[in-house]
């Protein structure tokens, strides 16, 4: 990437273009999936909050009476009896008021807990194509962020949103009782608020939405650079990572302080109604005291000012709410809008109405298979590929950089579906399996292997969560991993650090083959998954694999011929075609490309080689007197008896 900044923003624009599904529909009905279990609590929360606000409504009624027939009448009974009226009124407000505020909690957290869940869930179900539609970054922002925003709009939404309108129209009510002609002054700040508000909407929401993909993309380089931070280091670059990270975090500050002076209008126009309101009260209200003489049946008391001072002050807050919550869905709506792209995203991979339930050997089968990783890509990935594979064969793949090799064995566990033709395992199109089904009995290394926080045991039981330490040593004897396990001092309880650090990446490898091994699958793929061992230990995998999982079809995808050359069929890529097929021999007298990798890769003399060879047999002889030597001691043991 460049080092100059338009450059960086126009890659994060691009981005933003490439990966941003269309927009969501039906975002309330889709969200409110997400309440299930705290529906009580989201409905309890209105119906507290709405008694809160009666007897907040009732207070200043009270208090008009209080002072009307107990201080200004002099009646001591008066006194007592609204004084006690109020003190009830406070009380179960306030309780109301505590309850109301404990289940919006409640249900605010709980749902933002089960929009984390549903997207996490949708997102596991996503094949490859649906998960290239969103960045990492994208996807961390939207479980995080967006969920945020969502659960502090739901929480002021279930209480400030009932309670605000609810003190609004009945205060007005009770205002309107009392004195018509001043009552109306409220009604004239509805437009001026509903007008300045709808305004500031209009500008500051494109500003949140773009606020939000850039989050997305701090998201990414922050991703990017941990993962990589040891080449960070290593090329001295520590300086350019921090500069392309203050140029997007910079680009957050301006779009967020922009949003926040376009909505820091708010406070003003709500300002200048609440003292306006305020003022006209004020003057009108004395205008009639001074006028009836502070007598009731001639027009307006002490008692009913001081109503419609504090009715005045309860409209003009809950209009503040209504603000408040109004700039809190602007900000949300975005959010909103995101996390619902996730949960309406569809797999383009699912299973059939009626799935096969068992995969009946490790045949392949590709007829006329072309690939593409998007419709609109107007070159295929794979092109009319046609290939057949026994059960129990050894295949290995071997072309250059780009050739597809890796997209051509994705296919095989449905990790991607065909664009066109059929691909079948055990006579049967992959498409009509039942995915855990099929996915159990293909086992696959990938290129990037990954293991995950916990210990070595943990990991390898990925594989298959019942095995036994038996079955798991076993494993690792084949993969050539028990080895290097048995010199860590806690051996299978090791704990291995996220992403495998603590162990190198040819340990890495071994283990990642353990766990594809455990599952006993019926198609073994290994994509490039030697490539950082050596050829010894190389070799001595592949014949565990041909003595111990003879039946199981392994597909070799490797750089080095050494790794495929004893393969029962040999197949050389690219540019998503086979460009020639055949065993080892065979291909060095048809294959122009296969004879120049392999003279160019041969360096080792004759004696080297024969060396090697005789290393390999007599380690693969131990590896089987190992495995073999608890089954015989088990059988003497039994005869004994």
């Amino acid at each position: 990437m460049s080092d100059n900044p338009t450059a960086t923003e126009a890659a994060i624009e691009q981005s933003r273009k490439a990966v941003e599904p269309d927009k969501p529909k039906h975002i309330i009905r889709t969200l409110a999936g997400s309440m299930r279990e705290y529906k009580k609590e989201s409905l309890l929360t209105p119906l507290f909050v709405i008694i809160e606000s009666i007897l907040e409504i009732v207070i200043p009624t009270v208090m008009a009476s209080l002072i009307d027939q107990g201080i200004t009448g002099g009646s001591m009974p008066a006194i007592v009896k609204f004084g006690l009226i109020l003190l009830l009124c406070s009380f179960v407000s306030l309780s109301c008021g505590f309850l109301a505020g404990k289940y919006a909690a409640i249900a605010a957290a709980g749902f933002a807990k089960n929009l984390r869940r549903d997207q996490f869930e949708k997102v596991q179900a996503f094949s490859f194509t649906n998960i290239d539609r969103f960045s990492t970054g994208s996807i961390i922002t939207r479980l995080t962020t967006d969920v945020t925003n969502l659960q502090m709009a739901y929480g002021m939404m279930i209480r400030m949103g009932v309670r605000a309108p609810i003190m609004v129209v009945v205060a007005w009510i009770f205002s309107f009782r009392i004195s018509p002609s001043i009552s109306m002054v409220f009604l004239a700040c509805i437009p001026i608020l509903a007008i300045g508000l709808c305004g500031l909407a209009v500008l500051v929401h494109p500003v949140f939405e773009r606020v939000f993909h850039t989050y997305d993309a701090l998201n990414n380089v922050v991703d990017e650079n941990l993962q990589g931070i040891r080449v960070v280091k290593s090329y001295n670059r520590e300086s350019y990572e921090i500069s392309k990270f203050d140029r997007i975090s910079q680009r957050i500050f301006k779009d967020f302080t922009k949003a926040e002076r376009i909505m820091s209008f708010n406070s003003p126009i709500m300002m200048f109604c609440i003292y306006a309101s305020m003022i006209l009260i004020s003057w009108m209200g004395a205008q009639q005291i001074v006028a009836s003489g502070n007598n009731a049946a001639m027009g307006l008391t002490t008692g009913d000012l001081t109503a419609l001072v504090t009715y005045a002050m309860q409209i003009l807050m809950a209009m503040m709410m209504l603000s408040m919550i109004f700039v809190m869905i602007i900000i949300s709506q975005a959010s909103a809008e995101r996390i619902c792209q996730v949960l309406q995203e569809q797999s383009t991979v699912t299973d059939p109405d009626k799935p096969v339930m068992e995969v009946p050997d490790g045949s392949i089968s590709f007829d006329h298979v072309t690939f593409r990783y998007s419709d609109s890509s107007e070159k295929p990935v794979l092109d009319d590929i046609n290939l057949g594979i026994w059960s129990g064969m050894t295949v290995g793949i071997v072309g250059g950089t780009g050739s597809a090799k890796s997209s051509l064995v994705q296919l095989i566990p449905r990790l991607y579906d065909v664009s066109s033709g059929s691909l079948k395992v055990g006579g049967i199109d992959v498409r009509d399996y039942d995915l855990e089904v099929l996915r159990d009995q293909v086992a696959m290394v990938l290129q990037k292997n990954v293991l995950f926080s916990g210990t070595i045991a943990e990991n390898l039981r990925w594989g298959n969560p019942n095995a036994t330490d038996e079955e798991i040593r076993h494993a690792c004897q084949l993969a050539q991993a028990d080895g290097f396990i048995q010199e860590f001092p806690d051996k299978y309880d090791t704990y291995i650090e996220q992403g495998g650090t603590n162990v190198s990446g040819g340990q890495r490898q071994r283990l990642c083959i353990a766990r594809a091994l455990l599952k006993k699958p019926k198609i073994l793929i290994l994509d490039d998954s030697t490539s950082a061992v050596d050829t010894k230990t190389d070799k001595l995998i592949r014949a565990a694999f041909h003595n111990e999982i003879p039946d199981t079809t392994k597909i070799i995808i490797a750089q080095r011929v050494a790794s495929v050359q004893e393969s029962d069929m040999i197949l050389v890529m690219d540019n998503g075609r086979i460009m020639a097929k055949g065993t080892h021999d065979e291909l060095l007298k048809t294959c122009d490309e296969y004879r120049s990798i392999y003279e160019s890769q041969t360096k080792n003399t004759a004696e080297g080689q024969a060396a090697l060879d005789t290393a390999v047999a007599q380690e693969a002889a131990a590896v089987r007197a190992a495995v073999q030597e608890p089954a015989q001691e088990t059988m003497q043991e039994g005869e004994a008896r």
